[in-house]
């Protein structure tokens, strides 16, 4: 009788394995629905696009970017915490929704650890401080000399609450015991364009949106949020090298999926977007943006991700940063 368990136990073994190794290989069975949680036109958008027109090539479905801006990207990374944990929906979270809004949000919808299953850290990057060409200052330290001299005047920018720019302008005003306004805006893309109007005096944004306005004259770059400066600006100081002691951060979007999806399918969709993202044509397009291409593991992000929100929660609690 034991015999006859044991064989039933390696029958029924071997039955899920074949169905896992079936399913596997018949996803995706339908378009695939690719979160990103910001409005278009930013950093995270540029990057998810990428990503999805290869990945629709590869898989032979329909790789759809669906931008659900909101709360700091809170809302978008919500909706696909909830969804079917099939593969057919991923995210493009960020620094944002996984290391800041944890800390910063009180009734955040999702668990930034529990509920998803990190892919990969598709890039890092670089942000800039950046200033309208009618602000007076053409280094940090004048621009720190105006906001001292006129309290509230300077406003910045950002993609919204909870953004890596609104936490990064709050460590620097922390640092620097200056007051700034902060502007939130539903998005990258709709808080540079009334930058560059004038209608707000600065931001922290990421090269990748800021670097042709700069180019163009249309903004004037006064340092970098880096511990080292960016080879695409190599004369804008780092904050440190500008007098802002331990100012070290950087942006990050990556790929995560809804808990509890099929760990073959999320081996599948890992290999095959770490390696779209190492392909020469889409490396360069990020690179030359002034991003860094990172394509982790699985695991490696994961631990990543573990840090980030540990470093944050303490730059919250730090800067006393509260939701607009």
């Amino acid at each position: 009788m034991r015999t006859l368990r044991c064989i039933a136990v390696a029958a029924l073994a071997a039955l899920c394995l074949g169905a896992a190794d079936a399913g596997a290989k018949e996803y995706p069975t339908k378009p695939i629905s690719f979160v990103v949680p910001f409005a278009p036109g930013g950093a995270t958008d540029v990057v998810a696009r990428l990503i999805s027109t290869r990945l629709t090539e590869v898989l032979g479905k329909p790789v759809v970017v669906e931008n659900r801006p909101g709360a700091g990207g809170t809302i978008g990374s919500g909706l696909v915490a909830k969804a079917a944990p099939d593969g057919h929906t991923l995210l493009m979270g960020t620094i944002a929704t996984h290391g800041i809004g944890p800390s910063l949000y009180p009734n955040i919808p999702y668990d930034a650890l529990r509920d998803f299953i990190p892919v990969t850290q598709a890039a890092s990057q670089v942000y800039v401080v950046v200033v309208h060409p009618s602000v007076p200052a053409t280094s940090l330290a004048q621009l720190i000399e105006l906001a001292q001299a006129k309290p509230g005047s300077l406003t910045y920018a950002s993609a919204g609450s909870g953004t890596a720019a609104h936490l990064f302008a709050e460590l620097f005003k922390t640092k620097s015991r200056l007051d700034l306004v902060h502007v939130p805006y539903r998005g990258a893309g709709p808080a540079m364009a009334d930058l560059v109007a004038g209608q707000v005096s600065m931001t922290f944004d990421v090269l990748l949106t800021t670097l042709t306005h700069i180019q163009a004259g249309s903004l004037r770059p006064l340092a970098v949020t880096s511990a080292r400066r960016a080879a695409v600006l190599p004369d804008v100081p780092t904050l440190a090298e500008a007098g802002i002691k331990d100012y070290d951060a950087v942006g990050w979007n990556g790929v995560f999926l809804p808990a509890a999806t099929p760990p073959e399918i999320v081996a599948r969709l890992a290999k095959e977007i770490r390696a779209i993202l190492n392909e020469p044509a889409v490396k360069s397009r990020i690179t030359e943006q002034g991003a860094e291409v990172v394509a982790s593991s699985p695991d490696e992000f994961a631990g990543f991700v573990r840090d980030e929100i540990a470093r944050w929660a303490e730059v919250v609690r730090a800067t006393n940063t509260r939701i607009d």
